[in-house]
Parts: structure tokens; C-alpha cells; sequence
């Protein structure tokens, strides 16, 4: 179910890494636990992020929750297409759903999280 070449962060963030740029988005898992996606709030290009730092919200017909940025970087494209599509995060969040892209300040950030089957083990652990 989670792509075994992303990161994932215990927020429910993804991260796909091709040299030093970093794809970010929501997990299956967040997505369900927000049920239907009605808008994405994204983060201006060039915002500088560090780990863990806000980079948005989004709202769902249950609930509004923060999105956090997995790795450091500077924002160098948002997902456009959200803002007329949001549910594009329920249908394929580790795809079409994605939120931004990143250009990587500090490559190590990505080592500090989890791989799939750690993050499928943590979540196991939620479900206790």
C-alpha cells in the first residue's frame, strides 16, 4: 500500500527524493483519517522550511489539520491543480495528491524517517 522508494514522517507526511529535490504529501492513512479533502491550503514558492514546520492545512468535511514539513528546503513548486481538484488527496495521495515539492537544504533529514514497512509498523502500533 505505501511506495517503498518514499520517507514517511510520523505525522503522516510522504517523501519521494530524486537528488535534491523532495515530493511531499499526505499518507493513505492521513487521507482516510481526514475523510473528504474539500481544500488545500498551500505554501508560497520560495518559503524556506525547516523539519517539522507548518506548511499548510487541509480541510476535510470532518476536520481542519496541519501539514508538516518532512525534510528542510525551500518551497520550488505547490501542486496548482489542488486548488480547483482538493479530493486529488483522497484519490491518489502518494500520486496526483501530492502538496509541493522542495529543493533539499540538509540531505540528512530524509535518514530520520521511516521506511515503508517501519511506517506500516508504526502505524500497527496506533491501531493498539
Amino acid at each position: 500500500m505505501y511506495p517503498q522508494d518514499f520517507y514517511y514522517s510520523q505525522d503522516h507526511e510522504w517523501v519521494q527524493v530524486k537528488g535534491d529535490r523532495a515530493l511531499v504529501g499526505i499518507t493513505e492513512f492521513a487521507q482516510k483519517q481526514l475523510g473528504d479533502v474539500v481544500y488545500v491550503e498551500l505554501p508560497a514558492i520560495g518559503v524556506q522550511l525547516t523539519v517539522h514546520q507548518t506548511i499548510g492545512s487541509i480541510e476535510s468535511v470532518k476536520a481542519v489539520s496541519e501539514v508538516f514539513s518532512p525534510v528542510s528546503g525551500e518551497v520550488v513548486e505547490v501542486n496548482a491543480e489542488l486548488n480547483t481538484s482538493p479530493e486529488l488527496v483522497n484519490q491518489d495521495p502518494h500520486g496526483k495528491g501530492w502538496i509541493l515539492r522542495l529543493k533539499i537544504k540538509n540531505p540528512a533529514d530524509v535518514q530520520s524517517l521511516m521506511k515503508a514497512a517501519e511506517y506500516e509498523k508504526f502505524l500497527e502500533g496506533l491501531a493498539h
